[in-house]
């Protein structure tokens, strides 16, 4: 890998990392829904923006029904239930619940017929299991025990994402990946809006909420596209998706340092083994 990719990835992983602090500043303020909404709004206005200035062929009338089932899948829902689980577990939390995408994909794919189990994954999944448990512990030091509603949405969320990786593995040769990016966070807030009106938020949001949200859009849904699928093009699909190993890592960081987040010997142990799990599925 080149040193300017390494620099894109790096740079990736920072901003994905960086959403889930976005994400718990903010949702406690204006809901799941909304702050959903607002990201995918921003994000596809800056997407469709830098598309028709570039002239970037998106394919619409043709794989409009593939944009929509992602849409769904792979953005509506997880990016909800992320929010959810911001009103009340921690952006490092998240950020390390997130990783676990590539054990859905390996446990879904392999009932289909479609990923090859072997010792080294299926211990990968055992491992990311371990580390789940030892997350749920307690995260933060506290002796209280983690919601296990959100940590059991961050997990449907990652299961959201894994499922839609499937759908684009089956159906998306040859449809155009930016098409996927803007189409999908198109039709996501296209199902959203209606409940818009039912999720009120709490309060007026401040400054720093307002900021939190659109830097997530602009940045967590915006430029952290375009970043992805020029690393695609450039390295291809499975480097690029190393990206997910070092958001745990930039998450802690930043949670750690914008949120105070305290980071324990359970929550580092459980972190290590979802990772170390995840380069033992991704490896063929």
């Amino acid at each position: 890998m080149r040193a300017a990719d390494a620099a894109r990835l790096t740079a990736l992983a920072a901003i994905w990392g960086a959403a889930f602090i976005f994400i718990r500043v903010a949702a406690p303020v204006l809901g799941p829904v909304w702050i959903t909404e607002i990201r995918l709004l921003v994000g596809a206005g800056a997407l469709f923006a830098w598309f028709r200035f570039t002239g970037v062929e998106l394919g619409w009338r043709r794989h409009f029904r593939l944009y929509a089932l992602i849409g769904v899948v792979g953005t509506a829902i997880p990016f909800t239930l992320f929010g959810y689980a911001g009103l009340s577990l921690g952006g490092s939390t998240m950020a390390i619940l997130n990783t676990t995408a590539p054990m859905f994909v390996l446990l879904i794919g392999a009932m289909l017929g479609w990923e090859r189990l072997t010792a080294a994954r299926v211990a990968g999944v055992a491992l990311g299991a371990l580390g789940v448990w030892l997350v749920t512990l307690r995260f933060d030091g506290s002796s209280q025990p983690l919601p296990m509603l959100a940590v059991l949405a961050c997990l449907c969320a990652s299961l959201g994402y894994a499922v839609a990786a499937l759908l684009v593995r089956r159906w998306g040769q040859g449809v155009p990946t930016k098409g996927m990016a803007l189409g999908s966070q198109v039709f996501a807030a296209a199902v959203l809006l209606p409940l818009v009106p039912l999720s009120p938020a709490s309060a007026a949001p401040s400054a720093l909420v307002v900021g939190n949200v659109l830097a997530l859009g602009i940045l967590g849904s915006g430029i952290a596209y375009l970043l992805f699928f020029r690393l695609v093009a450039d390295v291809g699909a499975a480097s690029a998706q190393s990206v997910s190993l070092l958001i745990p890592a930039f998450g802690m960081l930043w949670g750690t340092m914008f949120l105070g987040e305290t980071i324990g010997l359970a929550g580092l142990g459980g972190a290590a083994c979802i990772v170390l799990g995840t380069v033992l599925i991704i490896r063929r």
